[in-house]
């Protein structure tokens, strides 16, 4: 039986009136690919944001391998192991694809890069990922140039950067063509067969379906279902949640 990697014991978050995330309760399994699914609305992003210090919960637990890191600053649980992307690519436009690579892998790091600084083993892995992503030919161009698919595999080898045990990726398949997500998905099973931990956000249910090991399913802020793809693909409540049945 896997153990666990990331856990949360009664996260809550608030928005006004609105409960985004309800009490949630989870545990992610280390070493596979797990999915976080459910309705538009369900508090699937407010709940990644609030483990990984982007927001701060009203309430509950977050602990990642046993440590404590409720409220921890985002890079705080970056340090501790924990990478992630975002459902709109965070990426500096105006930027080559090199240097957004290399912004984010040390302390002041854009700054360092603006003032032309560089680190030659830096550089080195940037472009070795950026080939393992297939858009090392990109290098010297700026983000902007690139499509919006690129742009998320460069977000992901951004992520690869910090070498992260565990890879929360929000709506990886979103706006991208077929052929990038089957890449992306390529990609994760590849990463996942070494060792790395996945969770992922997606809509994209073919693609979730064929990538996880385990799937949770949210609505209205909270788990309703949990087990492997086949499992939760035929619970009644997740059937109720997505089409009101």
């Amino acid at each position: 039986m896997s153990t666990r990697s990331l856990e949360t014991e009664g996260l809550t978050k608030s928005f006004g009136g609105v409960h985004a995330v309800n009490g949630a309760s989870v545990a992610f399994q280390d070493g596979k690919i797990n999915a976080l699914i459910g309705p538009n609305g369900s508090g699937k992003t407010t709940f990644f944001n609030c483990v990984t210090g982007m927001i701060r919960a009203d309430s509950g637990r977050v602990s990642y391998r046993g440590d404590d890191v409720t409220g921890a600053a985002p890079h705080r649980i970056a340090a501790a192991g924990i990478g992630r992307s975002f459902q709109l690519c965070r990426v500096f436009p105006r930027m080559t694809v090199l240097d957004n690579m290399l912004v984010g892998v040390r302390p002041q790091g854009l700054l360092h890069r603006l003032r032309g600084g560089h680190n030659a083993g830096d550089i080195a892995r940037a472009r070795q990922l950026l080939g393992r992503v297939g858009i090392d030919h990109l290098e010297r161009s700026e983000a902007r140039d690139i499509s919006y698919g690129q742009q998320k595999l460069l977000e992901l080898a951004g992520v690869l950067m910090t070498d992260p045990e565990t890879i929360m990726l929000d709506e990886p398949a979103g706006g991208v063509n077929p052929a990038l997500i089957g890449r992306l998905g390529t990609l994760v099973r590849e990463l996942n067969a070494e060792g790395r931990t996945f969770i992922i956000v997606e809509h994209n249910m073919e693609m979730v379906m064929s990538l996880s090991h385990h799937v949770v399913v949210f609505d209205r802020g909270a788990p309703i279902a949990e087990g492997d793809p086949a499992t939760v693909q035929n619970d009644p409540r997740v059937l109720e949640a997505y089409l009101g049945v």
